[in-house]
């Protein structure tokens, strides 16, 4: 069964999700409809990204991802698919895709189909779906628009890694407000060559990663790998960012010790 998954900043109030779920099944009656997520901050691309990046491996080649995140076109920011590892992705061209891939996509062109509509307000409605319903019958990407050489690149920070410090920073806040970083454990165990260590934020410090939240009493502060590979700070059911005050692009370091 063919495979179109939404990914949004739309929330759940409005009737954006409906409009566009039944102008696809309106074109593909049989088409499985996933959603991942109507529950991005308006217009934080990055956010999107990372939820993008860390699901869409999992899911079966030939699924189509909508991303529905700040999708007004100029000239700048075109509306673009890309079909990558035999999967496909339609969207603005306004930095998103450069979060998502470590590497240029297999194949990327630019959106030259007519939308649906005078409007200019719903692209998702008018074109994204469009081309989305292509795609899933199986037709070929290249009849979408015309070839684009590169992606507009949007540089996320990366951990700086200075002596015995390594640098870093909360990238996203989970549902649960737990803090996830831009180090991962390949680059923690790369440095820290299983040395003794601190993990400082704020006023903060954790000298041990655990291994599930449960590791620590209620309502006490944790660090540990999640299933992603990125070190997250938390709470055992507790809500680590009200309760830390502490928000995306806020500093973390960990200090090695010999």
């Amino acid at each position: 069964m063919a495979i179109i998954t939404l990914t949004s900043d739309w929330g759940l109030k409005d009737h954006y999700i409906g409009v566009v779920k039944g102008a696809i099944l309106n074109k593909m009656p049989s088409v499985n409809i996933i959603d991942i997520t109507h529950n991005i901050a308006s217009f934080e691309i990055e956010q999107a990204a990372f939820v993008i990046r860390n699901c869409y491996r999992y899911y079966p080649k030939g699924t189509v991802h909508i991303l529905a995140i700040n999708t007004e076109e100029s000239e700048i920011h075109p509306h673009t698919v890309i079909e990558n590892e035999g999967q496909f992705f339609i969207g603005t061209d306004n930095g998103i895709f450069s979060m998502i891939f470590d590497k240029k996509p297999d194949k990327i062109f630019e959106l030259t189909i007519p939308q649906e509509s005078d409007f200019y307000t719903f692209s998702t409605r008018d074109r994204f779906v469009k081309a989305a319903v292509h795609l899933a019958s199986g037709k070929k990407v290249e009849d979408l628009g015309t070839k684009k050489d590169d992606l507009l690149q949007k540089i996320l920070l990366h951990p700086v890694i200075d002596n015995n410090l390594l640098k870093g920073h909360i990238i996203h806040i989970d549902n649960y407000q737990n803090l996830i970083t831009n180090i991962k454990k390949t680059l923690f165990d790369e440095v820290g060559k299983e040395r003794n260590f601190g993990i400082f934020f704020r006023t903060y410090e954790i000298k041990k990663i655990s291994q599930s939240y449960l590791d620590v009493p209620i309502g006490e502060i944790l660090a540990l790998f999640g299933s992603n590979e990125h070190l997250e700070i938390a709470i055992n059911q507790g809500n680590a960012s009200g309760l830390l005050g502490l928000n995306t692009k806020d500093p973390i370091r960990i200090e090695f010790f010999d």
